[in-house]
C-alpha cells in the first residue's frame, strides 16, 4: 500500500470521520427512552381500567338507588340489582365486595313544608388496584383503592 496514493488516504479518511460519527447514537437514546414510554403508556392504560371499574360501581349505586324509592322493592332486591349491575359491568364480585348500605334520610325543605323522605344507597366496592402488577412485585408493593360511590334519590309519592 502506498500512503502516498490518493485513494488510499481517502480511504483512511472516510474510516476515521465514521469511527467519529454519531449514527448509534440514535439507537443507544432510543434504548434508554423506550422503557419510560412504556411505564407511561401502560399506566395511562391501567388509570383507564380503574376508571372504567369506578364508573361501574357509580352506575350501580344509581340504578340501586332507583330501585330503593321504588314501592315493593326492599334491600334484598336493592342489593341483588346492585350486584348484577356490577357483574355486567365485568367488574370481579366476592362475597364482600360490592358493600351494599341503603338508607332512609330526612330532606330539610325551606318555607315550612315537611321533609321529603328520600333513600340513600352507597355502594363500596375495594379494588386491589395494582399498577402493573409485575413491577409491584418487584417492589413488593400492593395498594388498595376502594372506589365508593354514593346516590341518593328521593322515594316515590304514594310508597
Amino acid at each position: 500500500l502506498d500512503w502516498h496514493d490518493g485513494d488510499a488516504m481517502a480511504q483512511v479518511g472516510r474510516w476515521s470521520r465514521r469511527s467519529r460519527s454519531e449514527e448509534g447514537a440514535q439507537l443507544v437514546e432510543f434504548a434508554l427512552v423506550l422503557p419510560l414510554l412504556l411505564l407511561v403508556v401502560l399506566g395511562i392504560a391501567e388509570m383507564g381500567f380503574m376508571f372504567q371499574r369506578y364508573e361501574v360501581v357509580t352506575n350501580a349505586a344509581r340504578e340501586g338507588a332507583r330501585l330503593a324509592v321504588l314501592p315493593g322493592y326492599g334491600t334484598t332486591d336493592v342489593q341483588d340489582r346492585v350486584v348484577a349491575y356490577v357483574s355486567s359491568g365485568r367488574v370481579p364480585t366476592t362475597g364482600t365486595n360490592p358493600n351494599v348500605q341503603v338508607d332512609s334520610v330526612s330532606i330539610p325543605v325551606s318555607g315550612g313544608r315537611p321533609p321529603i323522605s328520600a333513600k340513600r344507597v352507597t355502594v363500596t366496592y375495594t379494588y386491589t388496584f395494582q399498577f402493573l402488577n409485575a413491577l409491584a412485585a418487584f417492589f413488593g408493593s400492593h395498594a388498595a383503592v376502594p372506589l365508593t360511590a354514593v346516590s341518593e334519590m328521593r322515594t316515590e309519592a304514594g310508597s
